[in-house]
């Protein structure tokens, strides 16, 4: 079970999430609109609030590599610190849960025959995290948060 500083350096800066983790989901959504648009959406931490119901933003200085973000999701407490900011292409960052629980999260902008897929890649690892947080519940929350962005971007055009 790597620990946090080596699932950032060595996992997250090289635009992996640790497919060894006990659980691990990717899904994906077409979105009718540029990388560009749709970076700007997910750059602008601040304003997720707006779309995505169950995150709030509790501290953020800056969207840039290296830099920590506080924030939570469904209630539970987060911590985070960017990985890769590359607009247009990726957003990813590393974080833990309650001190036991660490996550690589990423998110992957491609064109694809005029629209952009947003591929959203998590790893999660940590005592009994089948039991707490299995797979299923993992994969639901990112398609209802890549639904959310869909139409929260699609719908603003």
């Amino acid at each position: 079970m790597p620990n946090l500083a080596t699932l950032h350096d060595e996992y997250a800066l090289h635009g992996h999430i640790d497919e060894d983790a006990p659980v691990v989901s990717a899904s994906s959504v077409l979105i009718d609109a540029s990388p560009d648009r749709i970076w700007g959406v997910l750059a602008d931490l601040r304003a997720w609030e707006g779309w995505a119901t169950d995150f709030r933003l509790r501290a953020l200085d800056a969207v840039e590599p290296g830099r920590e973000f506080r924030w939570a999701q469904k209630g539970v407490p987060l911590r985070s610190r960017f990985a890769v900011v590359a607009p247009g292409r990726e957003l990813s960052w590393t974080g833990s849960m309650l001190g036991l629980y660490r996550a690589i999260d990423r998110m992957v902008l491609t064109r694809e025959d005029g629209r952009t897929r947003v591929t959203l890649e998590e790893s999660l690892d940590g005592p009994l995290v089948r039991l707490v947080y299995g797979e299923d519940n993992l994969r639901a929350g990112h398609e209802a948060r890549l639904s959310a962005l869909k139409d929260h971007i699609e719908s603003a055009a």
